[in-house]
């Protein structure tokens, strides 16, 4: 019996000396923030690359062969500008329904990141030139 007392006291004493660091058992999630630089937005370096990823990928709503049935050709800035500056495709972009008219862009594929959007946005709300 003094034997298993023993063998418990010293399986007690070796478990307090346990000793964990509180950072180290709940480690602060790492958060990886980036700057989405909207401040002078490019259609050429900026737009137009979100445009060929989202819009007017080969075969999609809004290439040339595309725009028959969408209306809309948006491989060049003629093709763009006129509906660029309408709340119908932020709304669009956004997948936010217009009071008038609504289609979740981009159709069939992943929603535009948020930071793509903001660029869009800025570069509307900055005039939608040809930069």
């Amino acid at each position: 019996m003094k034997k298993l007392l023993a063998i418990a006291g010293l399986l007690l004493i070796i478990s307090s000396c346990y000793n964990d660091k509180y950072d180290k058992l709940y480690p602060t999630p790492v958060t990886t923030t980036t700057m989405c630089d909207t401040t002078s937005v490019s259609f050429k370096n900026d737009i137009t690359p979100i445009i060929n990823l989202y819009c007017a990928v080969p075969g999609g709503c809004h290439d040339a062969s595309g725009s028959a049935t969408s209306g809309y050709n948006f491989t060049t800035y003629a093709g763009i500008l006129p509906v660029a500056t309408t709340n119908i495709l932020i709304d669009d972009i956004n997948q936010k329904p217009s009071a008038s008219f609504y289609h979740a862009m981009p159709l069939n594929l992943p929603e535009i990141p948020a930071c793509d959007i903001d660029k869009f946005t800025a570069w509307v709300n900055q005039g939608s030139q040809n930069n």
